[in-house]
């Protein structure tokens, strides 16, 4: 079983353009028509398509994108003072606005070494 085709069938692909249509009331129809949906422009779109459609077919690439990107955030833990908890440093990489296009990158890398190359991925767990 390949993991990489069964996953991919779930992925959700942003488009260009977000249609979002205000909300009006019936009963005001001249605000309706003037006010049919605004454009949301992202100028992120082209660079996150970009990595979506971004082929992993090198097995030293896929090595060095399971290596450089991690698995988890660093930046997340406990601070503790005297074994007691003082405070928690929240994952900071959820701000990141490609964090699920570069997690994703990292899962093709995975999924390409252990469906088409058949190495053991475990080291990058």
């Amino acid at each position: 079983m390949k993991v990489f085709n069964n996953t991919t069938k779930k992925i959700f692909l942003v488009s260009w353009v977000s249609l979002h249509q205000a909300e009006t009331s019936t009963a005001d129809a001249t605000q309706l028509q003037s006010s049919h949906s605004k454009f949301d422009w992202d100028f992120l779109v082209p660079l996150r398509q970009w990595l979506d459609n971004l082929k992993v077919s090198d097995r030293l690439l896929a090595h060095r994108l399971c290596k450089f990107i991690p698995a988890q955030c660093p930046f997340e833990r406990d601070v503790k003072v005297f074994g007691k908890t003082m405070f928690h440093i929240p994952p900071m990489c959820k701000l990141n606005p490609l964090y699920e296009e570069v997690v994703g990158l990292r899962f093709r890398a995975m999924c390409y070494l252990a469906d088409e190359c058949g190495e053991d991925i475990s080291q990058y767990c």
